[in-house]
């Protein structure tokens, strides 16, 4: 196969069914729909991590959180672990990022020739409430989400239109100039992450009225079980809801998923303007989901579908058309993915990355994978492990029951069967496959010990709690 460029469109908190593609029966996203029909729809992706920092860590590293540690929103990619942007531009390809990183810093050397709208952690240090796991004070800043909805114009949005419009000029005028070798441009916008604040005319597409209200919790469904009552205490944002807020919110989501869209195509016209999108490998992608209410939840940091499944696209030469895949995948794909599109290829470094190229997994059988997921921050009273393999969604939780869904037969996740005598073995055979990627005890004694030391670092826990405190990243001058 030629060798070609790599552009990758990543989203925030993009929930994988909210996108007609994925067959959501209002959202309207006619551009990411079309990049499916031309290209191969991956229906089983999910993040390594779901919340934003240690999710990205993972892209631009290919290794999974517990490999990498960088295990929190107070615990941002600095750089010191090289990924694919280090080896590429090592081999003399062109490697540029416009958007949204949510590194530590731009000083660092992050993988990227040059950075713009990065809007990296705030200070360099990140949102470090969460860090703070055993005997966590309440956090008081979920109040605002409820509020921070409809339609207007935010910060949010207006960066996302810079986003486009330097993604798109770079594209017209910056791309020919890098034709020796296979370039990358990672173009990543900070939409449909909250505050769920949309342009007006992408909120009309979705009148509130019209809107089904989100499904709640009820009983069997896992929302009881103590590890995920953690997280919603913590993360309290229903309790500030009403009926008529909820679809409110669920509106301003969905054309914030349409507005992105609008962005996305426009990006992609301008790849059709620039003479190279037969040489162009595009992969879209988003960080994590969006519970969007869904059994009493909001944003994500749980391992139900709507925050830990992602939305995965790609069309390029080598990629079936007009295909979807069944095969689990994840963000640590996509190192190996981009290394082989450019021609650089693995190297014995890359021995120890758990990824498999997208490419070869659009071009294979429907199989059997398992795919990983963790969390460390915010709410969680233990770790979080997940694994996909085949039809079982299997979480560990050190310390406590663990729980387990049947996506063949229960995609909504209605009925845990954590419990069950029945799916002992099957929990079993689960728990097997879980060791095979992670010493999931050793990982959970590691993520606390590092954060232990992060605190100390930062000053001590009352340090730690006087520091500024926000629900999502500012967007500083």
């Amino acid at each position: 196969m030629a060798h070609q460029n790599v552009l990758i469109l990543m989203s925030d908190e993009h929930m994988r069914d909210a996108s007609g593609c994925y067959g959501h029966p209002v959202v309207q996203t006619p551009n990411l729909d079309k990049l499916a029909a031309r290209g191969t729809r991956f229906d089983n992706a999910y993040t390594p991590a779901p919340i934003c920092v240690p999710a990205r860590a993972s892209l631009a590293t290919g290794l999974y959180v517990h490999q990498n540690r960088f295990w929190s929103n107070a615990q941002p990619y600095d750089g010191s672990v090289p990924g694919w942007g280090h080896r590429l531009i090592e081999a003399g390809h062109h490697v540029d990022s416009i958007g949204k990183l949510h590194y530590r810093s731009g000083d660092d050397d992050n993988g990227f020739l040059s950075e713009s709208h990065s809007l990296h952690v705030s200070n360099g240090i990140g949102w470090v409430r969460g860090i703070i796991r055993k005997d966590a004070p309440d956090w008081d800043q979920t109040v605002d989400f409820s509020h921070n909805i409809g339609a207007g114009e935010c910060d949010y949005t207006v960066m996302d239109q810079g986003i486009t419009h330097d993604a798109c000029r770079w594209l017209r005028t910056d791309a020919a100039q890098h034709s020796d070798k296979p370039w990358v441009l990672f173009a990543s916008f900070i939409t449909p992450h909250y505050p769920l604040i949309v342009p007006q005319e992408f909120y009309d597409l979705y009148p509130p009225e019209d809107m089904d209200l989100p499904v709640p919790a009820a009983p069997g469904d896992g929302t009881g079980h103590p590890v995920v009552q953690g997280i919603r205490r913590f993360f309290n944002y229903d309790d500030h809801f009403d009926d008529h807020r909820r679809r409110i919110a669920v509106s301003s989501y969905f054309g914030l998923c349409s507005f992105l869209d609008d962005n996305i195509g426009q990006v992609l016209t301008a790849l059709d303007d620039s003479g190279q999108a037969d040489d162009t490998l595009v992969i879209y992608v988003s960080d994590h989901g969006e519970m969007l209410g869904k059994k009493g939840m909001w944003t994500k940091c749980s391992m139900f579908e709507e925050s830990v499944a992602i939305p995965m696209i790609m069309a390029g030469r080598g990629v079936p058309q007009g295909t979807s895949i069944s095969t689990p995948t994840s963000l640590v794909d996509l190192h190996p993915t981009i290394l082989q599109a450019t021609g650089l290829g693995l190297n014995d470094e890359d021995s120890h990355r758990p990824g498999e190229s997208l490419i070869d997994i659009a071009n294979s059988d429907h199989r059997d994978r398992t795919v990983f997921s963790e969390y460390h921050d915010g709410g969680s009273i233990t770790g979080m492990f997940m694994i996909r393999r085949g039809r079982w969604k299997y979480c560990y939780y050190p310390g406590y029951d663990p729980q387990l869904f049947d996506m063949e037969t229960d995609r909504q996740e209605t009925r845990d069967l954590g419990s069950d005598p029945a799916y002992a073995t099957v929990r079993a055979d689960c728990h097997e496959a879980l060791l095979g990627v992670v010493d999931a005890d050793a990982a959970n004694d590691q993520a606390f010990s590092d954060q232990a030391e992060r605190i100390e670092s930062l000053g001590g826990r009352d340090a730690v709690i006087a520091m500024e405190d926000y629900d999502f990243t500012p967007v500083k001058d």
